[in-house]
């Protein structure tokens, strides 16, 4: 009896789904054709009804078109007021998510889903503000229209030659708790387009003659009912799942064909395409391989491959199956499925044997809720056991010389378990000695295979009576009672035997799934670690080669969209693997396009576009099997992916560099236009007053006075300049042990011009260590210091030097009680200035001086704000032992 308990990791994994459901808002989409079928309005209409029940709504979007009567539905409904997002130096109206989340309401009306937020916003999309709202608990009412999934959007666009660029993805769609279909007949919705009720003036006769003609509204609604149906149909096989129904729902037809070995499966799977079609159902064609069908010619093994390809062709979805027997495999995965139809072929089983075994349509009638269609035929559909035993689908090749072996080693076998038995007759009685005979013959099953068992069987009774049943050395039998023990021997040895080779085949199967996991698992694993398209390409052709067996390449895309050879070890046709990059289809062996191609090209794609081509040359046998053909084309979905990884990731540098550059060239553009052009302008201006008017002494004593300072700053400012690039080429120290309060004071008397008349207090404790550090690198760090607090506090603001020692590190801070410093600014950044477009010179070079000098040394440094306004700049030197002075 099969067991029909559910499995206890699937009910946690519920369990655990069901809890993360529970902390999640609920999504309901109002879903539609096209514009103009009532969403919004139902929309609003069912969110009313919300409001009477209590429940607190917020009306996060809503966009009415103006519609009257969809505008009478706001009435008692709080609107949030839309955020306002700078852009282009205009101010756009969007959805304000923090807004909504602020007045934590049970229930957000956030229309137009697939719409596009303003640039500038927290998500690119709206249906990324609606997850935030879910993921806050909040229930979020929407409304979406059938052209806006993306798995859609491509069909829309071949049926309506319009382009929909708003999408989302198919995901966001089904993980909805709530679909509703709003729907409309198109000859309703062309009525309504003539009234104004879907859009106004030049808008609806534009509509008319290209979105909005009756073909295109019929295809839209029967996209529309599809996808619901989809939908509902995925609901429904998930609640047979999650509740163990085994029964079939003949909710929507699905039919299934059983492919068999012979040259009548053709016409099999074209009477059950052309059922299908009849009855507007999806189709799946399932070949069961059991123990018995192992044992096919090449011929016959062939055309089960055949026929699994014509039946792709015909549009259906192909599958290999295991097991001992056919017709329960098939009723289980029917039932997995939800297929509520089967198609088999009628059965040629001869009277005499019809009363022992029935026919595989027999067998499946017995199930209540299969329909069985029979399909006549001339040809037998059974196979015949083939002469020799050849490989089938799942078991380890079996030649010849193997089947030999497999007969020598039961003869051995049951050889040495005579002997042994031999040797132990004198201890034990014959009871106990025939076990060693069943022994022999379980072993040989489980090595060699259902035919040596069942030899092994035989020689066992038979050596068994010949050596040990009286009297000895012959098969004649004296007590009739053995006779009843060489029968129960014979069928419980044959019994063991068929036991245990069904349990090496049932072995083989799983081993095989196995491998396809691991190396699939092996594969995805490995192509996440790879940082560079050189890695992916080395590690897909190693593993592509290693699974299939054979020869593997990757073709990647040039600047000029042509493929190229990236890496491989066989040679490659370029012609082929550039049709299949351009037309993103498989080509070369085993396809129709270009077949007589000594390798398989398939198209890496991935959700952007097509990253490359992958080649495969390989025995054709491993690639026919649908589970093999499925496994790679997963791998080559995988090496897309990785690869579209990669060049993103190469983009998203590309355009860090391209900022940090147009970034510098701002930076060194502001330094000539204003800090280098406004003294040079200021310096011409004097020499040209001076060389052309004799002035008085004192004017003349002046103006040298100010082309002097002039001169200063446009020398200070180049200075830092070239002195940044020899400090980002690496700075050379040159340290010596002195006290810190030396460097202080001359720092002062450099900048005592700069600061009058700012008072300028220092305070400096008595017993500092002297330091080792570079005298004239630290004094710049200070003069720095002194300048900043020079040029951005006003004249009469004080300026407060501070020495503190702690430990192993000695601090000196420099505090002003200017303006400070803006929130957020990277002061310590090149080119970063506090006010960056004024009149104060500089250009925001000196402060990444310091923090380079003070980096050589070992030292930090940092800005910290002073209450109730100011800046502080604190450094620090690391303190070390001074040498002993000598005696």
């Amino acid at each position: 009896m099969t067991d029909q308990r559910p499995d206890p990791d699937r009910l946690l994994a519920e369990l655990h789904r069901k809890a993360q459901a529970t902390a999640r808002g609920r999504l309901k989409i109002f879903f539609g054709a096209c514009a103009g079928v009532g969403k919004t309005y139902a929309m609003l209409k069912a969110a009313q009804a919300r409001r009477c029940e209590g429940v607190t709504v917020l009306l996060g979007v809503v966009e009415t078109h103006g519609r009257q009567e969809t505008a009478a539905l706001l009435d008692g409904l709080p609107l949030l007021p839309p955020a306002q997002v700078a852009y282009r130096g205009r101010t756009l109206a969007g959805f304000d998510l923090d807004g909504a989340l602020a007045r934590v309401p049970q229930l957000v009306v956030v229309d137009e889903y697939a719409h596009a937020n303003v640039p500038g916003s927290r998500h690119a999309k709206r249906w990324q503000d609606v997850e935030e709202l879910l993921d806050a608990g909040i229930d979020v009412y929407t409304a979406l229209n059938v052209q806006h999934l993306e798995s859609l959007n491509d069909v829309v666009n071949q049926i309506t030659g319009i382009a929909v660029r708003e999408t989302i993805p198919d995901r966001v769609f089904d993980a909805a708790f709530d679909v509703m279909l709003v729907d409309l007949s198109p000859d309703e919705l062309l009525v309504r387009l003539a009234e104004g009720k879907v859009y106004l003036g030049a808008q609806a006769e534009h509509a008319a003659q290209h979105f909005f003609r009756k073909g295109n509204l019929l295809a839209l609604r029967e996209l529309a009912l599809r996808r619901v149906a989809d939908r509902v149909d995925g609901q429904m096989r998930a609640y047979r799942a999650d509740q163990a129904i085994g029964r079939i729902w003949q909710a929507r037809e699905r039919l299934m064909v059983c492919v068999g070995p012979g040259p009548a499966a053709a016409r099999l799977l074209r009477s059950a395409a052309r059922l299908a079609a009849s009855l507007h159902a999806d189709w799946l064609a399932v070949y069961v391989e059991t123990p018995r069908l192992q044992r096919l010619d090449a011929m016959r093994r062939a055309q089960v491959l055949k026929s699994l390809a014509l039946a792709q062709e015909l549009g259906a979805e192909t599958c290999v199956l295991a097991g001992n027997a056919v017709a329960p495999v098939l009723l289980a995965y029917a039932g997995s499925r939800n297929a509520s139809k089967l198609v088999v072929g009628a059965s040629r089983v001869p009277r005499w044997r019809r009363a022992w075994r029935a026919g595989l349509a027999e067998q499946l009638s017995q199930a209540r809720d299969v329909d069985v269609y029979m399909v006549a035929h001339e040809l037998p559909a059974e196979p015949a056991a083939g002469a020799s035993a050849q490989m089938g689908f799942y078991a380890e090749p079996i030649s010849g010389a193997r089947d030999g072996r497999g007969h020598l080693a039961a003869v051995g076998a049951c050889m040495a378990a005579t002997v042994l038995a031999a040797l132990l007759h004198q201890v034990f009685d014959l009871a106990n000695v025939v076990m060693l005979y069943l022994l022999a013959v379980v072993a040989v099953a489980v090595r060699h295979g259902r035919g040596p068992g069942a030899l092994a069987s035989l020689l066992a009774v038979a050596g068994f009576d010949f050596f040990f049943v009286p009297p000895r050395l012959s098969f004649t039998v004296s007590d009739t009672q053995y006779l009843l023990t060489f029968g129960v021997m014979l069928a419980v040895a044959l019994t063991i035997g068929q036991l245990a080779a069904r349990l090496r085949f049932e072995a083989t199967v799983a081993t095989q799934r196995e491998r396809r996991t691991r190396a699939l698992f092996d594969l995805a694993r490995e192509l996440a670690g790879a940082l560079t398209a050189d890695e992916i390409v080395r590690i897909a052709t190693a593993h592509l080669a290693a699974v299939f067996g054979g020869r593997a390449a990757l073709l990647l895309p040039d600047g000029q969209d042509r493929v190229r050879a990236a890496g491989g070890a066989m040679p490659t046709d370029a012609t082929v693997a550039q049709w299949v990059y351009e037309h993103a289809e498989p080509a070369g062996q085993g396809t129709r396009t270009l077949p007589l191609a000594d390798a398989l090209y398939l198209p890496l794609k991935a959700p952007m576009r097509v990253r490359g081509v992958a080649a495969l040359a390989a025995a054709p046998r491993s690639l026919a099997l649908p589970e093999q053909r499925r496994l790679l084309d997963t791998c080559a979905s995988q090496i897309g992916l990785a690869l579209e990884r990669v060049h993103y990731v190469a983009v998203a540098q590309d355009a860090l560099v391209a900022i940090e550059r147009e970034r510098l060239r701002n930076s060194v553009l502001t330094i000539v236009s204003h800090d280098l052009r406004t003294p040079l302008t200021s310096l011409t201006g004097l020499a040209s007053l001076l060389a052309e008017h004799e002035l008085p002494p004192a004017q003349q004593r002046e103006l040298a006075q100010t082309l002097r300072d002039e001169t200063l700053r446009l020398s200070r400012l180049v200075d830092k300049i070239l002195e940044m690039a020899r400090l980002e080429a690496g700075v050379r120290l040159a340290p010596a042990w002195q006290p810190i309060d030396e460097v202080i004071g001359s720092a002062r008397v450099a900048t005592a011009g700069q600061l009058h008349p700012r008072r300028v207090l220092t305070d400096l404790p008595a017993g500092l260590p002297i330091l080792q550090f570079d005298g004239v690198l630290i004094e710049r760090v200070l003069v720095n210091l002194l300048e900043n607090a020079a040029k951005y506090t006003p004249t009469d603001a004080t300026v407060r030097i501070t020495v503190r020692c702690s430990g192993a590190a000695l601090a000196v801070t420099v505090a002003d009680d200017g303006p400070g410093l803006p929130p957020g600014l990277a002061v310590f950044d090149k080119f970063t200035r506090a006010a960056p477009e004024s009149a104060i010179p500089g250009a925001g070079l000196g402060l990444a001086i310091c923090k380079a000098i003070l980096a050589a040394h070992g030292g930090t440094i940092e800005a910290h704000p002073v209450a109730p306004h100011g800046v502080a700049f604190v450094f620090t030197l690391p303190v070390q032992t001074p040498p002993g002075l000598p005696e």
